[in-house]
């Protein structure tokens, strides 16, 4: 018989995630660690930066290794579009940094809807003494 968890007496810190990498794997790794952390109560902040910026684009096909989005759901496994999906309805802040964009060219591409053009400084800012963990 399982034994309930222990409910904490304050809330979890803020899990910072930075996605750095523009690989599939990075940012659907990111995805799924920011979900899963947000299902279980807990405040997210992605900060998108460099090739990560690719990430949070409309239409996030840039990434490296474009076909790894079909074996991953032709797996069974939620997609990029499925875990952005459920980080909006779970509330995730989502941040793409203003010179990681312009340093990848993309500066005036479409985002992904409710992502935030930031700095470093506001993702700090949002994690405060928060976990943050890089990708």
């Amino acid at each position: 018989m399982r034994r309930p968890r222990p409910v904490p007496s304050e809330p979890a810190p803020c899990l910072g995630i930075l996605l750095a990498s523009g690989t599939h794997n990075a940012a659907h790794a990111a995805f799924v660690l920011a979900t899963g952390a947000a299902a279980m109560g807990r405040e997210v902040t992605v900060f998108a930066t460099n090739a990560g910026c690719r990430a949070l684009l409309a239409d996030p096909a840039g990434l490296d290794d474009p076909g790894r989005e079909a074996r991953v759901e032709a797996a069974g496994v939620a997609g990029l579009a499925a875990l952005l999906a459920a980080a909006a309805e779970l509330g995730v802040r989502l941040m793409v940094c203003a010179s990681g964009l312009r340093a990848e060219g993309l500066e005036g591409a479409a985002l992904a809807p409710g992502v935030e053009v930031t700095g470093i400084a506001s993702f700090l800012g949002a994690v405060g003494s928060g976990q943050i963990v890089g990708l």
